[in-house]
Protein backbone atom coordinates (compact mmCIF):
# COMPACT_ATOMS: atom_id res chain seq x y z
CA UNK A 1 0.00 0.00 0.00
CA UNK A 2 1.32 3.39 -0.89
CA UNK A 3 -0.93 5.38 1.41
CA UNK A 4 1.30 7.43 3.75
CA UNK A 5 1.12 7.48 7.16
CA UNK A 6 1.93 9.72 9.68
CA UNK A 7 0.64 12.79 8.00
CA UNK A 8 -0.85 16.36 8.89
CA UNK A 9 -3.39 18.16 6.91
CA UNK A 10 -3.97 21.77 7.55
CA UNK A 11 -7.28 23.06 6.78
CA UNK A 12 -7.86 26.98 5.27
CA UNK A 13 -10.42 29.10 6.67
CA UNK A 14 -13.13 27.76 4.72
CA UNK A 15 -12.48 24.41 6.96
CA UNK A 16 -11.16 22.66 3.16
CA UNK A 17 -7.64 21.21 3.57
CA UNK A 18 -5.09 23.66 2.12
CA UNK A 19 -2.09 21.93 3.45
CA UNK A 20 -0.25 18.48 4.00
CA UNK A 21 2.68 17.89 6.15
CA UNK A 22 4.60 14.94 5.74
CA UNK A 23 7.56 13.09 7.19
CA UNK A 24 10.94 14.99 6.00
CA UNK A 25 12.21 11.47 4.97
CA UNK A 26 9.03 10.67 3.21
CA UNK A 27 9.61 13.95 1.14
CA UNK A 28 12.76 13.40 0.42
CA UNK A 29 12.14 9.90 -1.13
CA UNK A 30 9.54 11.62 -3.32
CA UNK A 31 12.03 13.79 -4.43
CA UNK A 32 15.00 11.32 -5.32
CA UNK A 33 12.61 9.04 -7.22
CA UNK A 34 11.73 12.25 -9.53
CA UNK A 35 15.71 13.14 -9.75
CA UNK A 36 16.44 10.05 -11.53
CA UNK A 37 13.44 9.95 -14.29
CA UNK A 38 12.65 13.41 -15.25
CA UNK A 39 14.77 15.32 -17.66
CA UNK A 40 14.79 18.84 -17.69
CA UNK A 41 12.31 20.90 -20.33
CA UNK A 42 15.81 23.29 -20.57
CA UNK A 43 18.15 20.14 -21.11
CA UNK A 44 15.61 19.13 -24.50
CA UNK A 45 15.38 22.20 -25.57
CA UNK A 46 19.40 22.56 -25.42
CA UNK A 47 19.31 19.63 -27.45
CA UNK A 48 16.93 20.62 -29.80
CA UNK A 49 17.52 23.99 -30.61
CA UNK A 50 21.56 24.02 -30.66
CA UNK A 51 22.12 20.56 -32.23
CA UNK A 52 23.80 19.00 -29.07
CA UNK A 53 24.38 16.27 -27.74
CA UNK A 54 23.05 15.41 -24.31
CA UNK A 55 26.40 15.29 -22.48
CA UNK A 56 26.64 18.69 -23.39
CA UNK A 57 23.32 20.25 -23.30
CA UNK A 58 23.75 18.72 -19.41
CA UNK A 59 26.71 19.69 -18.43
CA UNK A 60 25.50 23.60 -19.95
CA UNK A 61 22.44 23.00 -17.93
CA UNK A 62 24.61 22.98 -14.82
CA UNK A 63 26.83 25.15 -15.40
CA UNK A 64 30.03 23.23 -15.59
CA UNK A 65 32.88 23.29 -17.49
CA UNK A 66 34.43 20.80 -20.16
CA UNK A 67 37.41 20.82 -17.56
CA UNK A 68 35.34 20.62 -14.36
CA UNK A 69 33.58 17.72 -15.98
CA UNK A 70 36.50 16.11 -17.38
CA UNK A 71 38.72 16.22 -14.00
CA UNK A 72 35.71 15.07 -11.85
CA UNK A 73 35.78 11.76 -14.59
CA UNK A 74 39.57 11.64 -13.93
CA UNK A 75 40.55 12.67 -17.99
CA UNK A 76 41.89 15.53 -19.90
CA UNK A 77 39.54 18.07 -21.33
CA UNK A 78 40.54 17.13 -24.88
CA UNK A 79 39.69 13.65 -24.21
CA UNK A 80 36.03 14.85 -22.29
CA UNK A 81 35.44 17.29 -24.97
CA UNK A 82 35.59 14.21 -27.73
CA UNK A 83 33.64 11.70 -25.53
CA UNK A 84 30.87 14.76 -25.09
CA UNK A 85 30.72 15.41 -28.96
CA UNK A 86 29.99 11.48 -29.77
CA UNK A 87 26.36 11.23 -30.78
CA UNK A 88 25.89 7.47 -28.85
CA UNK A 89 28.87 7.18 -26.74
CA UNK A 90 29.48 3.41 -24.98
CA UNK A 91 27.69 2.30 -21.93
CA UNK A 92 30.60 2.56 -20.29
CA UNK A 93 31.44 6.26 -20.80
CA UNK A 94 27.89 7.38 -20.21
CA UNK A 95 27.93 5.72 -16.74
CA UNK A 96 30.91 7.93 -15.99
CA UNK A 97 29.69 11.39 -17.80
CA UNK A 98 26.42 10.57 -15.80
CA UNK A 99 28.10 9.71 -12.82
CA UNK A 100 30.64 13.30 -12.88
CA UNK A 101 27.37 15.08 -13.69
CA UNK A 102 25.17 13.63 -11.12
CA UNK A 103 22.80 12.14 -12.75
CA UNK A 104 21.18 8.89 -13.51
CA UNK A 105 23.13 7.11 -16.93
CA UNK A 106 19.76 6.77 -19.41
CA UNK A 107 19.26 10.43 -18.48
CA UNK A 108 22.06 10.92 -21.58
CA UNK A 109 19.98 8.47 -23.89
CA UNK A 110 18.02 11.76 -25.29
Amino acid sequence: MNAFSNVQIINGPNGEPVYVVIPYATYMQTQSRHKDTDVPHQVVGMIAENAWTAARAWREYLGLTQLEVATRIGISQPAYAQQEAGLRPRRTTRERIAGALGIAPHMLDL
